[in-house]
């Protein structure tokens, strides 16, 4: 098999939140008994790698991202023999494998932990960070920032839940621990890794006080991007060049200047980083804080990344993933489901960059209304909703909490209409969403002009093109709110991708460069469509073709 550091840039990769992908074993939970079985269906979709969210045993204060043993599989999940029947059949399938690496923080069941605190004399002491006085900073899952622990007498930092205490990565002994899970997994056959918040791994000097009144927002830039980041994920950089596998990092609040820092140049130590500007076109800094969707906004976020990075480094192209609602309920429209689901694929795919689908994605799935704070069971949906907006009424928290869950992309994947969404013979372990029986796989499966099918061919159509894969992008009419047109143009190939954010139809215009010239209409979402009528109706996506010259009519460029 090829490398994936040399061909990452033309894969398209697909994201499995294990427990709620498929239950193998028939006990209500997913696990990699499921996953295997699922192979095949993924392979179908055109995917060239899969990306595991955490399998590792955790107590699951947050549901895997909270870690008690790094070189393990949680028996939730099933065994390391059944973890490398899953690695060796995805690449007997010719895909790769990359894994998350969490190691801003741990559980606090962690064994280091349970050692760190139980006293200042031990080797394990300084692995987490400690203080007989805490800063003001405050947690973004859980109340304040430090936690007064009483056998060790001092406060511990947790930048998210209680049970989630951070590392000491200054501490080089942590540092070679991080080696040696890389090396562990890397040694089995692992492709690479995905790196969850890896720009909080090094705090600011000092730990010092937020600005009065705002302490977590000031925190974030206290603890994000700190003084020796680039020192300490060198180090993990040289690991990776051994093995010849990939890292991608997720960067919450990074600016396209700062992501630059860490795919290019001398500090390069990443091959592409999760930027988060473009899920923000509905909301205020979190989902929690929701505005009306602009598009306007969206568009502007897609773009600066788009030029920035463009000849420098490499984007991902993703539009859901675990951290996030469903993007059909913020971004499109439930009522226009399946058109608006099919114009949001064409709307990302067909920039520059890596593709990520999350599970689910693909077939259009949306968000879950539960009629109870107590039914959910994501930390920071709990806590968002017992902290903020108090003097609102119960509904309209809920409805807060409706548009802005994270455990709306972790509800059961609706792989049928048979009982508990053919996820799994027994109750699950979370609510399957109530429209499983028109929104599934199965379902899809039959139907040429549904979700998955039109994923399944953008998917196609990117991959047989070398101007839709390295093509220079070129956004036409910023201002517009209903439509958003660009073009990827590589030599004299051109391409031009338009996409109707309207509920409602809508006159469009080829941009000036392109009226009146010869085109061919080689995707659409609608079954019927004449490629000279520039009426669009509701979530309408189309993308052009204008070949150079006599040339003929192929799609391949």
């Amino acid at each position: 098999m090829s490398s994936i550091r040399n061909d990452y840039k033309k894969m398209v990769f697909y994201q499995i939140w294990v427990r709620s992908f498929c239950d193998g074993n028939g006990d209500g939970i997913g696990d990699l008994y499921g996953v295997y079985d699922k192979l095949g269906y993924i392979k179908s979709l055109g995917v060239d790698a899969i990306w595991l969210c955490p399998v590792y045993p955790s107590p699951n204060a947050d549901y895997g991202y909270d870690i008690s043993d790094y070189k393990n599989i949680h028996p939730d999940f099933g065994t390391l023999d059944q973890f490398r029947k899953v690695l060796d059949k995805t690449h007997e399938l010719g895909m790769k494998l990359i894994m998350d690496l969490v190691v801003n923080h741990t559980s606090d069941e962690h064994p280091w932990f349970l050692e760190s605190r139980k006293g200042k004399d031990n080797p394990y002491s300084d692995y987490y960070i400690w203080r007989d006085k805490p800063n003001n900073w405050e947690s973004l899952f859980e109340g304040k920032a430090w936690e007064y622990d009483e056998t060790r007498g001092q406060y511990y930092l947790h930048i998210f839940s209680k049970k989630q205490p951070d590392l000491n990565m200054d501490n080089p002994r942590v540092r070679e621990e991080v080696k040696s899970i890389m090396r562990f997994w890397l040694d089995m056959g692992v492709d690479g890794f995905r790196e969850d918040v890896i720009n909080f791994i090094s705090k600011k000097e000092g730990l010092p006080d937020g600005i009065p009144f705002v302490p977590a927002v000031n925190g974030i830039f206290n603890y994000k991007d700190g003084p020796h980041i680039h020192e300490y994920l060198s180090e993990f950089r040289k690991v990776c060049e051994e093995y010849d596998c990939i890292q991608i990092g997720e960067g919450p609040l990074t600016t396209v200047k700062t992501a630059l820092m860490y795919i290019t140049g001398k500090h390069k130590s990443l091959d592409m980083m999760f930027s988060f500007d473009h899920m923000m076109a509905d909301c205020l800094f979190t989902e929690y804080i929701h505005r009306p969707f602009s598009l306007k906004k969206l568009k502007h976020a897609f773009s600066k990344w788009q030029y920035s990075i463009n000849g420098k480094g490499w984007n991902t192209l993703y539009l859901e993933n675990h951290d996030h609602p469903r993007v059909i309920s913020r971004y499109g429209s439930e009522r226009f489901r399946r058109e608006s689901g099919t114009m949001l694929a064409a709307s990302y795919i067909f920039q520059q960059g890596t593709v990520f689908i999350y599970q689910g994605q693909e077939i259009g799935m949306t968000n879950i209304r539960l009629r109870d704070i107590e039914d959910y069971k994501d930390i920071s949906s709990k806590t968002n909703f017992h902290k903020y907006h108090l003097k609102d009424t119960i509904e309209a928290r809920l409805r807060r909490i409706h548009l802005s869950s994270r455990d709306s992309s972790r509800t059961p994947m609706q792989w049928s209409s048979a009982r508990y969404a053919g996820f799994s013979s027994v109750r699950p372990w979370f609510n399957v969403n109530p429209n499983y029986k028109r929104v599934n796989v199965a379902k899809d499966e039959k139907d040429p002009n549904s979700i998955l099918n039109f994923y399944r061919r953008c998917v196609a159509l990117k991959k047989m093109s070398r101007t839709l894969t390295y093509g220079q992008y070129r956004e036409f009419f910023p201002d517009s709110e209903q439509i958003y047109i660009y073009e990827r143009t590589l030599g004299k190939q051109r391409w031009l991708i338009i996409c109707s954010f309207a509920k409602h139809p809508v006159r469009v215009h080829f941009p000036r460069e392109y009226a009146g010239k010869k085109n061919q209409l080689i995707l659409c979402n609608y079954r019927e469509t004449d490629k000279n009528d520039l009426c669009f109706r509701p979530y309408e996506a189309r993308i052009y073709r204008f070949p150079a010259g006599d040339e003929k009519s192929q799609l391949t460029d």
